[in-house]
């Protein structure tokens, strides 16, 4: 019976700031294809790792000004064009009285779209993923932290990154196989 092929070597720490050392001795050593994974948000590791703070804000602000847009416009032009109506003698495009609904389609459309920008960013849902097996990954939400190395990487040889991965003394080192 024949072995999947691997995937990758993973490490496994047990406090945040060797996961943190790990990985600027990974970049140093010139590995690019490499992920940490922790129970909660280590920034001088994503500095580290190069990860830039996602656009998500900027993709919320966007879809609130356009859909804050598309809500005025809609309104203007039916209250205006469609279906004018002198009501206590308001002119047809009071911009005040399209105030509340502009805000909420503004806000709906930020909000979802920040939602469907995050899970994009993220490449969520991942519902599968091969490093779900590491042997002990199932704490990386509780009090674990780990390094992977991706095979990928132009610098991966099996040996010297299982070698490579020791040197850091980790808790563990484990090969990591496609499921």
């Amino acid at each position: 019976m024949s072995h999947p092929p691997a995937f990758g070597i993973m490490a496994e720490f047990t406090e945040g700031d060797a996961l943190t050392g790990a990985v600027r001795a990974a970049r140093a050593a010139g590995w690019t294809r490499l992920e940490a994974y922790s129970p909660y948000p280590l920034p001088e590791a994503a500095e580290a790792l190069g990860v830039s703070a996602a656009p998500v804000g900027y993709i919320a602000l966007a879809a609130g000004a356009v859909g804050a847009a598309i809500s005025a416009g809609a309104a203007w032009y039916v209250s205006v064009h469609l279906y004018p109506v002198n009501v206590g003698g308001r002119p047809p495009n009071a911009w005040p009285v399209f105030m509340p609904t502009t805000y909420l389609v503004g806000i709906l459309w930020a909000c979802a779209a920040a939602l469907i920008g995050m899970l994009t960013l993220n490449r969520l849902p991942r519902l599968n993923h091969p490093a779900f097996f590491a042997r002990g990954f199932n704490r990386a939400t509780e009090d674990r932290f780990f390094l992977f190395l991706s095979v990928e990487d132009p610098l991966y040889e099996a040996d010297e990154a299982s070698h490579f991965l020791r040197s850091l003394s980790p808790l563990r080192v484990t090969e990591v196989r496609s499921t």
